[in-house]
């Protein structure tokens, strides 16, 4: 044959590309594979923590504000009480797994309670009139657990 008619490629040539290409789209497929579990085992954690940072900040406001602290002595403490500078009382209770937000909105004495964060293990508060720390302890469902902690000054007591 003349060299002039020999263009193109053979097919040992072809196969070794689609050989080449198989592989690379095998590694690229798992590594996807793997980011996206590693996404979904990630995603209820990052759900709980932000629930129980929203939650801790919400406590934290209120507690600044307050007009009056009490801490519940109960073992352990998982209660904190408090007058708000709008004259209403509110009380955060952790109870089996949740954290309860139970307030007297109209001071008609008719209280209502509300669940501000769920899958809690432990919460705790501690501290004084002057300042309350909060140990708040969650988990995904699927056993990651994460602390989170949070500390509040009572402006109006100082």
């Amino acid at each position: 044959m003349n060299d002039k008619n020999k263009t193109g490629f053979t097919v040992i040539e072809v196969m070794m590309a689609l050989v080449i290409l198989a592989m690379l789209t095998t590694a690229v497929a798992f590594a996807f594979d793997a980011s996206i579990k590693n996404y979904q085992a990630n995603q209820g954690i990052y759900q709980a923590v932000n629930t129980a940072r929203a939650a801790l900040l919400r406590i934290t406001n209120d507690l600044r504000t307050a007009q009056a602290v009490t801490l519940i002595a109960d073992e352990p403490n998982t209660q904190v009480s408090l007058l708000t500078s709008g004259g209403g009382d509110i009380t955060y209770r952790f109870d089996v797994g949740t954290l309860y937000l139970v307030k007297d909105s109209d001071n008609d004495g008719d209280f209502e309670s509300y669940a501000l964060c769920k899958n809690v293990v432990a919460m705790t508060f501690n501290g004084t009139d002057k300042y309350v720390t909060m140990v708040i302890t969650v988990t995904d469902g699927a056993g990651k657990v994460q602390t989170l902690a949070a500390a509040a000054l009572v402006r109006r007591n100082l």
